[in-house]
């Protein structure tokens, strides 16, 4: 069985909006990468992500970026490992694909959807799994938040 998930959230703005808010590291910072992002999420490069709330770097290797349409992305899997507290798991030794994909369903609402996969058939490859797509749930109303009514859940929820 592969281990793959995928969430999804309807967001009342225009696609090119909130593509911005994914792609432009000054927004993202805004509502999920809140200690800051590297650069733009663009085709063949390397964004190194931080968050205020978790310790560490999380290098975020970018496959494919399609303007308004598409965001793919690598980064190290981090299998459920014991870990002190508001730290970030270590890396596996293996990737995981993010897919993010937005679809304009009229001039001002976008659906958003965010699909993980890629890891090890084990049980921490599947806790692992659990893990970030409770992640990926938490981004995405962070999103919502952020361009709908301005605010940031993600400040002091960690």
């Amino acid at each position: 069985m592969q281990l793959k998930f995928q969430v999804h959230t309807k967001i009342q703005k225009p696609i090119a909006e909130v593509f911005d808010a994914v792609y432009n590291p000054t927004k993202l910072s805004g509502y999920f990468t809140t200690g800051g992002a590297s650069a733009p999420l663009d085709e063949g490069t390397t964004v190194i992500w931080h968050f205020g709330d978790h310790p560490g770097d999380v290098p975020v290797s970018v496959k494919k970026m399609v303007l308004n349409k598409q965001i793919v992305f690598e980064w190290d899997a981090a299998d459920d490992v014991e870990r002190l507290p508001n730290q970030l798991p270590p890396s596996a030794g293996y990737k995981t694909t993010v897919e993010i994909t937005f679809e304009q369903l009229d001039p001002t609402n976008t659906l958003v959807r965010i699909a993980e996969s890629g890891w090890r058939e084990t049980q921490a490859g599947l806790n692992s799994s659990y893990g970030n797509c409770g992640g990926w749930t938490y981004m995405s109303c962070f999103l919502k938040a952020f361009l709908e009514y301005g605010i940031n859940l993600r400040k002091g929820a960690f």
